[in-house]
């Protein structure tokens, strides 16, 4: 509420004092209230919401602090100014540590108390504001599943907290699989048309003549096989939220009707003459780079610039490593419950795997490989060998540079051969019938090699053996 509209509840047992203090604020357009002791103070705040409360310290039935102190209870986002003529140290420190915002001393400044006002509706004003958003942004991670605290997916989220209950249009841009749905559906979620439809449409997906059709809506007649009347998105969205996922696929022609809704909020249905009118709020998302679109011609500039108020880019995975085991822990908890599987995580190579593969397809490939990894699950721990191929591969590559490494000039063959054996060894877990098979060697070969290495017990059987 702004300082003009706030209401203000003036607390002395001196009526004379009380008109005073009236006649001034009300000059500030501010609406003032009375009551003329702390007992009826707690009662009008028990009863009715104030903006702020001005209060003497010293009054006959119930004094300002003990009333202070009740009305924190009832209310404690009030902010409450105390007026005494006992100025002290020990009053002050007194009706601050009882939760007073400030205190004033007699005889008042009436220009101090006017400044003073002001700058305590303010402050508590922007404190709303900053608790408002924080409660946004913590609604948003729980709602729409968005997992991640490194520092670009914070500085992401507080955009996203944001823009929310702005009616800007968002252009989200990234490479496929890194969440761009899930950041359009916070940004409804968050806003005030949470409780009203988000629809998504996918423009990739359709060829161009359909995609007009499910956006815009049809006629019957409208064209062969339009056998009824058929409402579009856009008209079904109305009072929500529109999410067109891969615009950059849209046609020029369909761009241009799409341009005429952003600016004019109205359409044609396809065979109509009937101007559609609809309060839509429209988000935008691509895995292209829409500027360079544009600069091939085959995205519309002042499309662009309509769509792009606020845009928010997304990072690839391999741009947020610091987010991968956040990610696999919070898919392991799906697909357990999902599968009725009792999967505690992943072996220490693999995960090691999977930091150091580029997810090409980002978190929707990171979690097809955990659905797949708990599902084939045979232990509580997913070792290196049952993952993807091309996770295997990744810390294949280190694996080869690490033996390269290794090799030093002047080793002879059997130091090399040993090298070879225990870092594969240590690559599969110490799975020693796992190591033998990708040596090309049998297993007692490979137990025999181990004695001659040092190795204590090589007929012992080691953990995740085969």
């Amino acid at each position: 509420m702004t300082a003009p509209a706030a209401k203000i509840l003036v607390v002395d047992d001196e009526p004379s004092q009380r008109q005073m203090l009236k006649a001034n604020l009300s000059l500030d357009s501010y609406q003032v209230h009375e009551a003329d002791d702390g007992s009826n103070a707690i009662k009008r705040v028990s009863q009715e919401f104030f903006d702020l409360i001005l209060m003497d310290n010293r009054m006959s039935q119930m004094d300002g602090l003990d009333a202070l102190k009740e009305i924190k209870k009832i209310s404690p986002g009030i902010p409450v100014i105390i007026i005494t003529a006992h100025a002290s140290v020990e009053t002050a420190v007194e009706a601050l540590q009882a939760g007073a915002h400030d205190y004033l001393t007699k005889p008042l400044d009436m220009e101090e108390l006017r400044i003073k006002i002001r700058q305590t509706l303010e402050f508590w004003r922007l404190k709303e504001e900053n608790i408002l958003q924080r409660r946004r942004l913590d609604n948003l991670f729980d709602a729409s599943r968005i997992v991640g605290r490194s520092p670009v997916m914070k500085q992401i989220l507080e955009i996203v907290a944001t823009v929310a209950p702005t009616e800007a249009s968002v252009l989200i841009l990234g490479e496929s699989g890194t969440g761009k749905e899930l950041i359009a559906n916070a940004l409804h979620q968050g806003s005030n048309r949470a409780d009203k439809r988000f629809i998504k449409v996918n423009c990739a997906a359709l060829p161009e003549t359909l995609l007009e059709s499910e956006l815009f809506g049809h006629e019957k007649g409208a064209f062969t096989g339009a056998v009824n009347r058929r409402p579009g998105r856009f008209e079904l969205a109305d009072g929500g939220t529109i999410f067109l996922d891969e615009i950059g696929e849209m046609t020029l022609a369909t761009q241009a009707k799409l341009l005429r809704v952003l600016q004019e909020r109205e359409f044609e249905p396809l065979g109509s003459t009937r101007t559609v009118k609809v309060d839509i709020r429209i988000i935008a998302a691509s895995n292209k780079v829409l500027k360079d679109e544009v600069e091939k011609g085959s995205f519309r500039e002042d499309l662009f610039y309509r769509l792009n108020v606020v845009p928010i880019t997304l990072p690839p995975l391999r741009e947020r490593k610091e987010d991968i085991p956040l990610l696999i822990d919070h898919f392991l908890k799906i697909y357990n419950e999902k599968n009725r599987r009792n999967v505690h995580g992943f072996h220490p190579r693999a995960l090691d795997a999977m930091m150091r593969y580029t997810w090409p397809g980002n978190i929707r490939e990171l979690e097809n490989v955990v659905e797949r990894a708990v599902i084939l699950a045979r232990d509580e721990y997913i070792p290196l060998a049952d993952m993807d191929e091309p996770v295997r591969r990744a810390v294949g590559d280190a694996f080869t540079e690490e033996i390269r490494s290794g090799i030093r000039p002047g080793m002879t063959i059997k130091e090399m051969e040993r090298e070879l054996i225990l870092k594969t060894l240590e690559e599969n877990d110490s799975n020693r019938s796992r190591t033998a098979r990708i040596l090309g060697i049998t297993r007692r070969t490979l137990q025999h090699k181990l004695k001659d290495y040092g190795i204590e017990h090589p007929h012992a059987e080691m953990a995740g053996d085969e």
